[in-house]
């Protein structure tokens, strides 16, 4: 490190973003030694960035990295839980097909036939030095063939980026695989405080401090009690860190020299961690910021094509020329990079089994470009009442704190029917169930359908309810059980 550590941050952060800015993407494919991949993960970041228009958050880093990429504005995870999502990301499986149903603590892992199918294991024949900054969170650890794991606490943003120079700089002229996993803007508990708890700033990150009165309800949520608008705040002070961290990262990157032959990515592995968020399949919890930029290719533009986390590995192996294996269920996005909307697939699906190990409430759930049918394989069963201690569920007849318009929203996620179905163009945020209007029964018809035969594809063992209820029946005993693969 030189000079760098002498110039104030914000200013740093300023200068990252102009770097972005001015970023040009002017290799040509297939020039000099095999494209580096650099993989940014937030946990548990919605679509409060700038660049997706929330109207609180202030992203200069990210916006900057967006104006340089294809933004994709329809993405899904595959699961809204952490390990779970992050699992379709190494395998480019549904979590239901490689096993990892729930957290990492919980007990589940990959199942064995999948263990060396993960990014760093295809990459690493193919030349690559692989290396990973933050939590794997994917079990067994032990398969992963990382060639470093980098030791630091993601939420100290300039030690970070530091590592990753390092690690950028330690590559010489081998292509590597990186990659970063921040930890904001998940809640933390490191400092004592309770279960649920945001550090505002960590090493002075970021340098304004916001409180409740300059947030905002969620839009998906309404809730808008003082309390739960301090953690509101919290959230967007580990929101802003997270956009200093990534504008510091890619100015290494660039200073490295590498990043005109570096495919960037970023996403997040799920949305907030609020009620109606993560551990469901609304939009909220499925639905996450993803925005490559791709050397020579990437055409700067905003998509609205159904993309998932599950085409991360396709993409990620098609840029570094590796075969994709057949068992992959998501595709590259190459020519979605490019411009070419011909090869966007028509529904995007998600999916949700538990958390830990109970509640165990099995969810599958199916969109295209504007209706969305969520099927609850086991209505009526108790959900996850509090997510991360938020507590708007079971304060939702808190009629002081939740506006009237919420309060079906709210009974219906805490018990929930067989279906939901919903108007997204009317109706984003998912408050008003058009499940049997009789107006929608072509639609219902047709992605329950369209649904079905995604389990069908994909050898779904929760068609079976037995499996289910052997599931249920593990669970409540503590114990796993993972129907084989087919």
């Amino acid at each position: 490190m030189t000079g760098r550590d002498l110039i104030p941050f914000s200013v740093r952060c300023g200068l990252a973003a102009l770097a972005l800015v001015s970023f040009v993407t002017s290799r040509a494919v297939g020039d000099d030694a095999p494209i580096n991949v650099l993989l940014i993960t937030s946990d548990d970041l919605g679509l409060h960035l700038g660049c997706y228009e929330d109207p609180v958050a202030r992203t200069p880093n990210l916006d900057a990295l967006a104006a340089q990429s294809t933004v994709f504005r329809n993405a899904y995870v595959a699961q809204a839980s952490c390990s779970p999502s992050r699992s379709a990301m190494f395998t480019g499986t549904y979590p239901h097909t490689n096993g990892q149903y729930a957290l990492v603590n919980s007990g589940y892992s990959l199942h064995p036939r999948f263990r060396d199918q993960t990014i760093p294991n295809l990459l690493k024949p193919a030349g690559y030095r692989t290396g990973i900054a933050g939590k794997l969170h994917v079990a067994p650890e032990s398969s992963f063939e990382f060639d470093q794991r980098i030791r630091v606490n993601t939420r100290d943003v300039v030690k970070t980026a530091d590592a990753a120079a390092e690690f950028i700089d330690q590559s010489g002229d081998q292509s590597f695989f990186l990659m970063v996993n921040y930890s904001d803007p998940h809640w933390d508990r490191e400092n004592g405080q309770g279960p649920w708890f945001y550090r505002d700033q960590v090493a002075g990150v970021p340098a304004k401090i916001m409180t409740a009165g300059d947030v905002q309800p969620f839009a998906f949520q309404g809730y808008r009690s003082e309390e739960h608008l301090d953690r509101v705040a919290g959230y967007y002070n580990a929101v802003h860190r997270l956009d200093a961290a990534i504008g510091l990262l890619l100015e290494q990157l660039q200073e490295s020299g590498k990043a005109d032959n570096t495919l960037v990515l970023f996403v997040s592995d799920h949305g907030a961690p609020f009620a109606r968020g993560k551990t469901t399949c609304y939009e909220a919890g499925l639905r996450v910021p993803f925005m490559i930029r791709w050397p020579g290719l990437t055409k700067p533009r905003t998509s609205l094509a159904l993309v998932s986390t599950i085409d991360l590995l396709p993409t990620i192996l098609d840029a570094a020329g590796v075969a994709i294996p057949d068992h992959v269920q998501g595709g590259s996005l190459r020519r979605l990079t490019q411009g070419d909307e011909s090869t966007a697939r028509r529904y995007l699906v998600g999916e949700f089994h538990s958390h830990g190990l109970m509640p165990f409430y099995p969810r599958r759930a199916i969109r295209d470009s504007r209706y969305k049918l969520i099927h609850n394989l086991l209505p009526g069963r108790d959900v996850q009442s509090r997510m991360d201690g938020d507590p708007s569920i079971s304060e939702s007849r808190d009629r002081e704190a939740i506006p009237a318009v919420f309060e079906a929203s709210y009974l219906r996620f805490a018990d929930a029917p067989e279906y939901e179905l919903f108007d997204l163009a009317a109706d984003p945020w998912e408050l008003n169930n058009l499940a049997g209007d009789p107006a929608m029964t072509d639609v219902q018809q047709r992605l329950t359908g369209a649904l079905r035969q995604w389990q069908d594809e994909t050898e779904d063992p929760l068609r079976d309810g037995e499996v289910i209820q052997r599931f249920i029946r593990n669970a409540q005993a503590r114990k796993i059980v993972q129907p084989p693969v087919q």
